[in-house]
Protein backbone atom coordinates (compact mmCIF):
# COMPACT_ATOMS: atom_id res chain seq x y z
CA UNK A 1 0.00 0.00 0.00
CA UNK A 2 1.53 3.20 -1.15
CA UNK A 3 1.35 5.55 1.45
CA UNK A 4 -0.83 8.88 0.60
CA UNK A 5 -0.88 12.74 1.12
CA UNK A 6 -3.82 14.51 -0.36
CA UNK A 7 -6.76 16.33 0.09
CA UNK A 8 -10.03 15.00 0.15
CA UNK A 9 -11.56 15.04 -3.33
CA UNK A 10 -15.67 15.56 -3.51
CA UNK A 11 -15.55 14.80 -6.93
CA UNK A 12 -15.73 11.03 -6.43
CA UNK A 13 -16.85 9.30 -3.48
CA UNK A 14 -15.45 5.91 -2.27
CA UNK A 15 -17.75 4.01 -0.63
CA UNK A 16 -17.32 2.62 2.84
CA UNK A 17 -20.45 0.04 4.03
CA UNK A 18 -20.97 0.35 7.95
CA UNK A 19 -22.84 -2.76 9.63
CA UNK A 20 -23.68 -1.50 12.85
CA UNK A 21 -26.83 -0.60 15.18
CA UNK A 22 -29.08 2.38 15.39
CA UNK A 23 -28.75 4.90 18.30
CA UNK A 24 -32.24 6.05 19.09
CA UNK A 25 -30.56 8.98 21.12
CA UNK A 26 -28.62 10.01 17.61
CA UNK A 27 -25.07 10.09 19.50
CA UNK A 28 -23.39 6.87 18.67
CA UNK A 29 -23.89 3.81 16.22
CA UNK A 30 -25.29 4.14 12.52
CA UNK A 31 -26.05 7.81 13.24
CA UNK A 32 -22.30 9.10 14.05
CA UNK A 33 -20.65 6.36 11.91
CA UNK A 34 -22.66 8.29 8.47
CA UNK A 35 -22.14 11.84 9.58
CA UNK A 36 -18.25 10.58 10.47
CA UNK A 37 -18.00 9.20 6.94
CA UNK A 38 -19.08 12.00 4.98
CA UNK A 39 -17.07 14.42 6.55
CA UNK A 40 -14.12 12.38 4.96
CA UNK A 41 -16.16 12.42 1.45
CA UNK A 42 -17.40 9.25 1.35
CA UNK A 43 -20.59 7.32 0.46
CA UNK A 44 -22.18 5.54 3.37
CA UNK A 45 -24.12 2.35 3.20
CA UNK A 46 -25.58 0.93 5.87
CA UNK A 47 -26.89 -2.75 7.11
CA UNK A 48 -28.53 -2.68 9.89
CA UNK A 49 -27.67 -5.26 12.75
CA UNK A 50 -30.11 -3.68 15.83
CA UNK A 51 -32.45 -0.54 16.90
CA UNK A 52 -31.85 -0.04 19.69
CA UNK A 53 -33.60 2.13 22.74
CA UNK A 54 -31.20 4.77 24.68
CA UNK A 55 -30.62 7.96 26.04
CA UNK A 56 -28.06 9.76 28.27
CA UNK A 57 -29.09 7.40 31.11
CA UNK A 58 -29.77 3.73 30.18
CA UNK A 59 -30.13 1.50 27.58
CA UNK A 60 -33.30 0.32 27.48
CA UNK A 61 -33.63 -2.17 25.09
CA UNK A 62 -31.89 -4.00 22.31
CA UNK A 63 -33.93 -5.32 19.68
CA UNK A 64 -31.86 -7.36 16.93
CA UNK A 65 -32.50 -7.73 13.28
CA UNK A 66 -33.57 -10.98 11.79
CA UNK A 67 -30.21 -12.60 10.46
CA UNK A 68 -31.90 -13.02 7.17
CA UNK A 69 -32.79 -9.30 7.15
CA UNK A 70 -29.41 -8.53 8.39
CA UNK A 71 -27.97 -10.98 5.51
CA UNK A 72 -30.42 -9.42 2.58
CA UNK A 73 -28.99 -6.29 3.26
CA UNK A 74 -25.61 -7.64 3.13
CA UNK A 75 -26.66 -9.43 -0.10
CA UNK A 76 -27.94 -6.50 -1.92
CA UNK A 77 -24.83 -4.47 -1.35
CA UNK A 78 -22.31 -7.03 -1.98
CA UNK A 79 -21.58 -6.46 -6.08
CA UNK A 80 -20.89 -2.62 -5.54
CA UNK A 81 -17.50 -1.01 -5.05
CA UNK A 82 -16.70 -1.44 -1.56
CA UNK A 83 -13.65 0.33 -0.31
CA UNK A 84 -13.48 -0.48 3.19
CA UNK A 85 -16.39 -2.12 5.89
CA UNK A 86 -16.78 -0.90 9.27
CA UNK A 87 -18.24 -3.23 11.98
CA UNK A 88 -19.68 -1.94 14.88
CA UNK A 89 -22.16 -3.66 17.33
CA UNK A 90 -22.92 -6.98 16.78
CA UNK A 91 -26.16 -8.54 18.51
CA UNK A 92 -25.47 -11.98 18.38
CA UNK A 93 -23.46 -15.00 17.10
CA UNK A 94 -25.68 -15.99 14.38
CA UNK A 95 -25.00 -12.28 13.39
CA UNK A 96 -21.65 -12.85 13.34
CA UNK A 97 -21.65 -15.74 11.35
CA UNK A 98 -23.30 -13.70 8.51
CA UNK A 99 -20.57 -10.99 8.28
CA UNK A 100 -17.98 -13.16 8.60
CA UNK A 101 -19.20 -15.49 5.70
CA UNK A 102 -20.16 -11.75 3.77
CA UNK A 103 -16.37 -10.95 4.43
CA UNK A 104 -15.03 -13.91 3.65
CA UNK A 105 -17.11 -13.75 -0.02
CA UNK A 106 -16.21 -10.23 -0.92
CA UNK A 107 -12.60 -10.03 0.78
CA UNK A 108 -13.37 -6.52 1.42
CA UNK A 109 -10.93 -4.89 4.34
CA UNK A 110 -12.90 -5.19 7.75
CA UNK A 111 -12.48 -2.83 10.27
CA UNK A 112 -14.01 -3.46 13.33
CA UNK A 113 -15.25 -1.45 16.22
CA UNK A 114 -15.89 -4.55 18.75
CA UNK A 115 -19.15 -2.54 20.59
CA UNK A 116 -19.64 -5.72 23.54
CA UNK A 117 -21.25 -3.91 26.16
CA UNK A 118 -22.25 -0.30 27.53
CA UNK A 119 -20.48 2.17 29.44
CA UNK A 120 -23.27 1.55 31.87
CA UNK A 121 -22.73 -2.04 31.74
CA UNK A 122 -25.38 -2.97 29.61
CA UNK A 123 -24.22 -6.43 28.10
CA UNK A 124 -24.72 -6.07 24.08
CA UNK A 125 -23.35 -9.18 23.26
CA UNK A 126 -23.14 -12.73 25.54
CA UNK A 127 -20.13 -13.34 26.85
CA UNK A 128 -20.65 -17.02 26.55
CA UNK A 129 -20.42 -16.50 22.85
CA UNK A 130 -17.12 -14.15 22.93
CA UNK A 131 -14.64 -16.67 22.28
CA UNK A 132 -16.81 -17.72 19.03
CA UNK A 133 -16.74 -14.13 17.73
CA UNK A 134 -12.67 -13.54 18.46
CA UNK A 135 -12.58 -17.46 15.89
CA UNK A 136 -15.26 -16.31 13.90
CA UNK A 137 -14.27 -12.41 13.17
CA UNK A 138 -10.63 -11.65 14.11
CA UNK A 139 -8.70 -13.36 11.49
CA UNK A 140 -10.80 -11.45 9.13
CA UNK A 141 -9.96 -8.04 10.29
CA UNK A 142 -7.47 -5.65 8.74
CA UNK A 143 -7.61 -3.55 11.92
CA UNK A 144 -9.31 -4.05 15.00
CA UNK A 145 -10.16 -1.06 17.34
CA UNK A 146 -11.20 -2.48 21.22
CA UNK A 147 -10.61 0.02 23.63
CA UNK A 148 -9.34 -1.32 27.24
CA UNK A 149 -12.58 -3.30 28.52
CA UNK A 150 -13.46 -4.92 25.18
CA UNK A 151 -9.59 -6.05 24.73
CA UNK A 152 -9.95 -7.98 27.73
CA UNK A 153 -12.85 -9.48 27.28
CA UNK A 154 -11.47 -10.30 23.61
CA UNK A 155 -8.03 -11.68 25.40
CA UNK A 156 -8.94 -12.75 28.47
CA UNK A 157 -6.04 -10.88 29.83
CA UNK A 158 -5.63 -7.89 32.23
CA UNK A 159 -4.57 -4.62 30.76
CA UNK A 160 -3.79 -2.85 33.85
CA UNK A 161 -0.16 -1.69 32.66
CA UNK A 162 1.53 -0.50 29.34
CA UNK A 163 2.98 -3.49 29.04
CA UNK A 164 -0.25 -5.63 29.22
CA UNK A 165 -1.62 -3.76 26.94
CA UNK A 166 1.25 -4.78 24.46
CA UNK A 167 0.69 -8.20 25.35
CA UNK A 168 -2.61 -8.06 24.45
CA UNK A 169 -2.11 -6.70 21.28
CA UNK A 170 0.46 -9.35 20.43
CA UNK A 171 -2.71 -11.68 21.26
CA UNK A 172 -5.05 -10.60 18.48
CA UNK A 173 -2.42 -10.81 16.11
CA UNK A 174 -1.77 -14.04 16.91
CA UNK A 175 -5.91 -14.79 16.57
CA UNK A 176 -5.17 -13.56 13.34
CA UNK A 177 -5.89 -9.54 13.21
CA UNK A 178 -3.61 -7.98 10.36
CA UNK A 179 -3.80 -4.65 12.45
CA UNK A 180 -4.78 -3.86 16.37
CA UNK A 181 -5.57 -0.47 17.41
CA UNK A 182 -6.02 -0.43 21.84
CA UNK A 183 -7.58 2.53 22.71
CA UNK A 184 -7.02 4.04 26.00
CA UNK A 185 -9.74 6.82 26.36
CA UNK A 186 -12.95 6.43 28.73
CA UNK A 187 -11.37 8.75 31.99
CA UNK A 188 -7.79 6.20 31.86
CA UNK A 189 -4.80 6.49 30.87
CA UNK A 190 -2.34 3.52 29.46
CA UNK A 191 -2.58 1.32 32.15
CA UNK A 192 -5.84 0.81 32.54
CA UNK A 193 -5.98 3.02 36.24
CA UNK A 194 -8.55 5.58 37.02
CA UNK A 195 -5.76 8.44 37.03
CA UNK A 196 -5.34 12.17 36.57
CA UNK A 197 -3.23 11.69 33.81
CA UNK A 198 -2.90 14.74 31.48
CA UNK A 199 -2.38 12.18 28.62
CA UNK A 200 -4.60 9.72 26.91
CA UNK A 201 -2.38 6.78 24.85
CA UNK A 202 -3.40 4.44 21.85
CA UNK A 203 -1.18 1.72 21.26
CA UNK A 204 -0.56 0.34 17.71
CA UNK A 205 0.65 -3.11 17.01
CA UNK A 206 0.83 -5.02 13.51
CA UNK A 207 3.76 -7.88 12.72
CA UNK A 208 6.15 -5.07 11.58
CA UNK A 209 6.02 -2.14 13.67
CA UNK A 210 3.75 -0.97 16.98
CA UNK A 211 3.78 2.53 18.29
CA UNK A 212 2.47 4.51 21.04
CA UNK A 213 0.08 7.65 20.06
CA UNK A 214 0.01 10.20 22.78
CA UNK A 215 -2.07 13.22 23.08
CA UNK A 216 -3.29 16.01 25.39
CA UNK A 217 -6.32 14.58 27.47
CA UNK A 218 -9.51 16.56 26.32
CA UNK A 219 -11.68 17.78 29.29
CA UNK A 220 -14.72 17.38 27.73
CA UNK A 221 -18.46 15.86 28.99
CA UNK A 222 -19.49 15.60 25.62
CA UNK A 223 -18.17 11.83 24.22
CA UNK A 224 -20.68 10.00 23.30
CA UNK A 225 -19.56 8.22 19.77
CA UNK A 226 -16.00 8.59 19.92
CA UNK A 227 -15.70 5.23 19.28
CA UNK A 228 -17.58 4.87 16.19
CA UNK A 229 -16.02 8.10 15.15
CA UNK A 230 -12.14 6.43 15.16
CA UNK A 231 -13.32 3.45 13.25
CA UNK A 232 -15.30 5.18 10.78
CA UNK A 233 -12.71 7.94 10.32
CA UNK A 234 -9.88 5.28 9.83
CA UNK A 235 -12.20 3.53 7.52
CA UNK A 236 -12.54 6.36 5.79
CA UNK A 237 -9.32 7.00 5.30
CA UNK A 238 -8.19 3.49 3.94
CA UNK A 239 -11.14 3.57 1.65
CA UNK A 240 -9.59 7.30 0.52
CA UNK A 241 -6.20 5.26 -0.05
CA UNK A 242 -3.87 6.02 2.93
CA UNK A 243 -1.71 3.38 4.19
CA UNK A 244 -3.01 1.52 7.83
CA UNK A 245 -0.34 4.02 9.98
CA UNK A 246 -1.37 7.41 8.54
CA UNK A 247 -5.00 6.71 8.54
CA UNK A 248 -4.77 5.54 12.17
CA UNK A 249 -2.78 8.77 13.19
CA UNK A 250 -5.17 10.84 11.22
CA UNK A 251 -8.22 9.22 12.94
CA UNK A 252 -6.83 10.39 16.20
CA UNK A 253 -6.74 13.15 14.58
CA UNK A 254 -9.75 13.66 13.93
CA UNK A 255 -11.39 12.86 17.47
CA UNK A 256 -9.36 15.30 19.34
CA UNK A 257 -11.02 17.32 17.11
CA UNK A 258 -14.57 16.23 17.63
CA UNK A 259 -13.92 16.48 20.65
CA UNK A 260 -12.95 19.72 21.01
CA UNK A 261 -16.22 20.53 19.18
CA UNK A 262 -18.61 18.28 20.75
CA UNK A 263 -21.41 19.12 21.77
CA UNK A 264 -24.07 18.87 24.97
CA UNK A 265 -27.77 17.18 23.82
CA UNK A 266 -30.50 18.50 26.87
CA UNK A 267 -27.79 19.95 28.70
CA UNK A 268 -26.94 16.54 28.93
CA UNK A 269 -24.39 14.59 27.79
CA UNK A 270 -23.44 14.55 24.09
CA UNK A 271 -21.76 13.53 20.92
CA UNK A 272 -17.80 14.24 19.67
CA UNK A 273 -18.37 15.96 16.42
CA UNK A 274 -15.57 16.61 13.36
CA UNK A 275 -16.29 19.03 11.42
CA UNK A 276 -13.87 18.46 8.86
CA UNK A 277 -10.95 16.48 7.69
CA UNK A 278 -8.48 17.58 10.59
CA UNK A 279 -6.06 20.12 9.76
CA UNK A 280 -4.29 21.39 12.91
CA UNK A 281 -1.01 20.20 14.64
CA UNK A 282 -2.38 20.87 18.44
CA UNK A 283 -4.53 17.51 17.18
CA UNK A 284 -1.77 15.46 16.00
CA UNK A 285 -0.88 13.18 18.25
CA UNK A 286 2.64 12.36 19.61
CA UNK A 287 3.84 8.90 18.23
CA UNK A 288 6.58 6.90 19.81
CA UNK A 289 7.61 3.58 20.12
CA UNK A 290 7.58 3.54 24.21
CA UNK A 291 4.81 4.58 26.48
CA UNK A 292 6.57 6.92 28.46
CA UNK A 293 6.62 9.99 26.60
CA UNK A 294 7.55 13.39 27.74
CA UNK A 295 5.42 15.65 25.72
CA UNK A 296 7.21 18.73 27.36
CA UNK A 297 10.42 17.74 26.32
CA UNK A 298 12.89 20.89 25.37
CA UNK A 299 12.73 21.83 22.08
CA UNK A 300 15.69 21.63 19.37
CA UNK A 301 16.76 25.82 18.81
CA UNK A 302 15.20 27.78 16.06
CA UNK A 303 17.31 28.39 12.74
CA UNK A 304 16.73 32.21 13.86
CA UNK A 305 14.65 34.95 12.16
CA UNK A 306 15.53 34.64 8.41
CA UNK A 307 13.51 31.97 6.20
CA UNK A 308 15.92 28.69 4.98
CA UNK A 309 14.44 30.28 1.55
CA UNK A 310 16.92 28.23 -0.87
CA UNK A 311 17.75 25.21 0.20
CA UNK A 312 20.70 23.49 -1.46
CA UNK A 313 21.31 20.12 -0.43
CA UNK A 314 24.77 18.37 -1.80
CA UNK A 315 27.43 15.82 -2.08
CA UNK A 316 30.76 17.42 -1.49
CA UNK A 317 32.17 20.49 0.43
CA UNK A 318 33.49 22.44 -3.20
CA UNK A 319 29.74 23.11 -3.85
CA UNK A 320 29.53 25.83 -0.48
CA UNK A 321 32.28 27.35 -1.93
CA UNK A 322 30.68 27.99 -5.37
CA UNK A 323 27.10 28.68 -3.96
CA UNK A 324 27.81 30.41 -0.61
CA UNK A 325 29.22 33.91 -2.23
CA UNK A 326 25.51 33.78 -4.41
CA UNK A 327 23.75 34.29 -1.17
CA UNK A 328 22.78 30.88 -0.22
CA UNK A 329 22.16 31.09 3.53
CA UNK A 330 21.46 27.43 4.14
CA UNK A 331 22.75 24.34 2.94
CA UNK A 332 22.92 20.49 3.22
CA UNK A 333 26.10 18.22 3.14
CA UNK A 334 24.78 14.89 2.39
CA UNK A 335 27.94 12.51 2.00
CA UNK A 336 27.06 8.70 1.34
CA UNK A 337 30.05 7.80 -0.20
CA UNK A 338 33.08 8.53 2.42
CA UNK A 339 34.23 7.04 5.74
CA UNK A 340 36.90 7.25 7.98
CA UNK A 341 39.21 10.57 7.99
CA UNK A 342 37.98 11.32 4.25
CA UNK A 343 34.79 11.97 5.93
CA UNK A 344 36.44 13.78 8.79
CA UNK A 345 37.82 15.99 6.49
CA UNK A 346 34.91 16.75 4.17
CA UNK A 347 32.85 17.46 6.86
CA UNK A 348 35.19 19.82 8.43
CA UNK A 349 35.90 21.88 5.10
CA UNK A 350 32.03 22.22 4.42
CA UNK A 351 31.91 23.44 8.29
CA UNK A 352 34.90 26.28 7.91
CA UNK A 353 33.52 27.72 4.69
CA UNK A 354 29.64 27.80 6.26
CA UNK A 355 31.20 29.27 8.99
CA UNK A 356 32.81 32.02 6.35
CA UNK A 357 29.76 32.98 4.90
CA UNK A 358 27.60 32.76 8.26
CA UNK A 359 25.66 30.62 6.18
CA UNK A 360 23.83 27.66 8.17
CA UNK A 361 25.10 24.11 7.11
CA UNK A 362 23.17 21.05 8.46
CA UNK A 363 25.47 17.92 7.85
CA UNK A 364 22.61 14.88 6.75
CA UNK A 365 22.68 11.74 8.71
CA UNK A 366 26.40 11.89 10.37
CA UNK A 367 25.13 13.38 13.83
CA UNK A 368 28.42 12.22 15.74
CA UNK A 369 31.06 13.74 13.82
CA UNK A 370 28.54 17.15 13.13
CA UNK A 371 28.90 17.11 17.24
CA UNK A 372 32.43 16.89 17.62
CA UNK A 373 33.51 19.11 14.93
CA UNK A 374 30.62 21.90 15.70
CA UNK A 375 28.21 22.10 12.90
CA UNK A 376 25.54 24.38 12.79
CA UNK A 377 22.48 21.30 12.52
CA UNK A 378 21.50 18.19 11.56
CA UNK A 379 19.54 16.77 9.40
CA UNK A 380 17.93 13.09 9.79
CA UNK A 381 16.01 10.25 7.85
CA UNK A 382 13.18 8.43 9.35
CA UNK A 383 14.90 5.46 9.36
CA UNK A 384 18.11 7.54 11.18
CA UNK A 385 15.94 8.26 14.23
CA UNK A 386 15.88 4.90 16.46
CA UNK A 387 19.81 5.06 15.57
CA UNK A 388 20.47 8.89 16.21
CA UNK A 389 21.29 10.04 19.85
CA UNK A 390 18.67 12.78 19.82
CA UNK A 391 19.28 14.03 22.92
CA UNK A 392 23.01 14.25 22.78
CA UNK A 393 22.25 16.21 19.63
CA UNK A 394 20.28 18.41 21.55
CA UNK A 395 22.79 18.96 24.25
CA UNK A 396 25.35 20.35 22.09
CA UNK A 397 23.06 22.82 21.25
CA UNK A 398 22.52 21.91 17.23
CA UNK A 399 19.59 22.43 15.79
CA UNK A 400 17.65 19.23 13.94
CA UNK A 401 15.73 18.53 10.67
CA UNK A 402 13.82 15.47 9.94
CA UNK A 403 12.32 14.31 6.78
CA UNK A 404 8.76 13.50 6.49
CA UNK A 405 6.36 11.88 4.05
CA UNK A 406 3.23 11.25 5.77
CA UNK A 407 0.86 11.98 8.21
CA UNK A 408 2.71 9.00 10.54
CA UNK A 409 6.31 10.18 9.84
CA UNK A 410 4.74 13.73 11.14
CA UNK A 411 3.42 12.77 14.06
CA UNK A 412 6.60 11.02 14.73
CA UNK A 413 9.10 13.70 14.39
CA UNK A 414 6.83 15.75 16.62
CA UNK A 415 7.89 13.81 19.28
CA UNK A 416 11.62 15.33 19.08
CA UNK A 417 10.71 18.98 18.60
CA UNK A 418 13.03 19.49 16.10
CA UNK A 419 14.02 22.63 14.13
CA UNK A 420 11.75 22.22 11.04
CA UNK A 421 10.09 19.40 9.16
CA UNK A 422 10.67 18.85 5.55
CA UNK A 423 7.96 17.39 3.60
CA UNK A 424 7.93 15.51 0.42
CA UNK A 425 7.96 14.11 -2.39
CA UNK A 426 6.17 17.70 -3.19
CA UNK A 427 6.59 15.91 -6.92
CA UNK A 428 8.21 12.83 -8.22
CA UNK A 429 12.01 12.63 -8.16
CA UNK A 430 14.09 9.74 -9.03
CA UNK A 431 17.24 11.21 -6.99
CA UNK A 432 15.70 8.44 -4.13
CA UNK A 433 13.23 5.02 -4.47
CA UNK A 434 10.10 6.43 -2.41
CA UNK A 435 7.15 4.82 -2.22
CA UNK A 436 5.05 7.73 -1.43
CA UNK A 437 2.93 9.21 -3.82
CA UNK A 438 3.50 13.05 -4.58
CA UNK A 439 1.73 15.86 -2.35
CA UNK A 440 1.84 17.94 -4.96
CA UNK A 441 1.50 21.83 -4.43
CA UNK A 442 -2.20 20.96 -2.27
CA UNK A 443 -0.74 18.67 -0.11
CA UNK A 444 2.25 20.64 0.53
CA UNK A 445 0.17 23.57 1.62
CA UNK A 446 -1.87 21.26 3.99
CA UNK A 447 1.10 21.09 5.92
CA UNK A 448 2.58 24.32 5.77
CA UNK A 449 -0.98 24.97 7.15
CA UNK A 450 -1.24 22.49 9.83
CA UNK A 451 2.04 22.59 11.34
CA UNK A 452 3.58 25.47 13.58
CA UNK A 453 7.30 24.54 12.79
CA UNK A 454 8.91 25.70 9.64
CA UNK A 455 8.51 23.55 6.83
CA UNK A 456 10.64 22.81 4.19
CA UNK A 457 9.79 21.45 0.39
CA UNK A 458 11.48 18.60 -1.11
CA UNK A 459 11.24 16.10 -3.86
CA UNK A 460 11.58 17.11 -7.78
CA UNK A 461 10.96 21.27 -7.28
CA UNK A 462 12.37 22.86 -10.27
CA UNK A 463 12.72 26.23 -12.33
CA UNK A 464 9.06 26.07 -13.48
CA UNK A 465 7.58 24.81 -9.95
CA UNK A 466 10.03 26.41 -6.96
CA UNK A 467 7.52 29.81 -7.58
CA UNK A 468 4.21 27.64 -6.58
CA UNK A 469 6.10 26.19 -4.09
CA UNK A 470 7.38 29.46 -2.29
CA UNK A 471 4.41 30.89 -2.63
CA UNK A 472 2.80 27.62 -0.49
CA UNK A 473 4.70 29.74 2.13
CA UNK A 474 7.52 26.89 3.10
CA UNK A 475 9.95 28.56 5.19
CA UNK A 476 12.60 26.66 2.59
CA UNK A 477 12.72 25.18 -0.61
CA UNK A 478 15.24 22.19 -0.94
CA UNK A 479 17.21 21.15 -4.13
CA UNK A 480 19.58 18.80 -5.42
CA UNK A 481 19.66 17.75 -9.02
CA UNK A 482 18.10 20.40 -9.90
CA UNK A 483 21.16 22.96 -9.23
CA UNK A 484 23.93 20.17 -8.59
CA UNK A 485 22.91 18.76 -12.45
CA UNK A 486 22.47 22.14 -13.97
CA UNK A 487 24.40 23.02 -17.23
CA UNK A 488 25.58 26.02 -14.67
CA UNK A 489 24.96 25.57 -11.12
CA UNK A 490 26.33 29.02 -10.29
CA UNK A 491 23.63 31.08 -12.79
CA UNK A 492 20.83 28.13 -11.90
CA UNK A 493 21.29 29.32 -8.17
CA UNK A 494 21.61 32.94 -8.77
CA UNK A 495 18.12 32.73 -10.88
CA UNK A 496 16.70 30.50 -8.00
CA UNK A 497 17.15 32.81 -5.28
CA UNK A 498 15.53 35.60 -7.32
CA UNK A 499 12.69 33.79 -8.19
CA UNK A 500 12.10 33.19 -4.24
CA UNK A 501 12.78 36.42 -3.52
CA UNK A 502 10.38 37.72 -6.37
CA UNK A 503 7.46 35.23 -4.99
Amino acid sequence: MLHKEKLISFKTRPIVLTIAATDSAGMAGVAMDVKTQQVFGIHSMVAVTANTAQNNFEVLSVNPVDVVALKEQLEALKSLPIAAVKVGLISNIEQARVIANFITSTHFPLILDPVLSASNGFEFFKRKDIAAYVDLLIPLCTLVTPNLGETSLLTNLGVSSAEEVELAAESMLLFGAKNVLIKGGHGEDAYGEESNSDNCQDYFACDEKSFWLTSERKLSKNTRGTGCALASSIASCIAQGYAIEDAIVIGKMAINQGLTHGYSVADGKGPVSILHFPDRQKDLPILSQLSEVDLYRPAFPLCHETPLGLYPVVERAVWLKKLLPLGVTTIQLRVKDLRGEALIREIKNAIEIAEQFNCRLFINDHWELAIELGAYGVHLGQEDLDDADLDAILAAGLRLGISSHCHYEVARALHYKPSYIACGPVYHTNTKQMPWIPHGVDGLNYWVNVLTYPVVAIGGINAERIAEVHQTGANGVAMITAITEAEDPQQTTQDFLRLINQS
